[in-house]
């Protein structure tokens, strides 16, 4: 009997075992965001980052602050799609 594994599985738990997943999580989330936000949003974003499963978004405009407060829910459950696994709780906008 084969111990094979498929190479993105040994990988992800290479990655996992070394602390790197995390990292790695925050990039896919960045550029996952700007994809589902869309350019407006994602040109008016100054900072984002992602800290103990809340994505902090800071937007320079109070107008788009109030838009995608209104668009939290489905941004996250987006996210989380597309990450592959539930690492979004909620979205922090300042």
């Amino acid at each position: 009997m084969s111990k094979e594994k498929p190479l993105k599985k040994v990988i992800d738990k290479l990655l996992r075992a070394y602390g790197y997943q995390d990292q790695l999580d925050e990039i896919d989330l960045i550029k996952a965001y700007e994809n589902i936000a869309g350019k407006m949003f994602a040109n008016h974003t100054k900072n984002i980052y992602f800290k103990d499963k809340k994505l902090y978004v800071y937007l320079d405009s109070a107008a788009l602050k109030q838009e995608l407060s209104y668009m939290k829910e489905p941004i996250v459950l987006k996210l989380n799609q597309i990450i592959g696994r539930r690492i979004v709780d909620d979205i922090i906008i300042k």
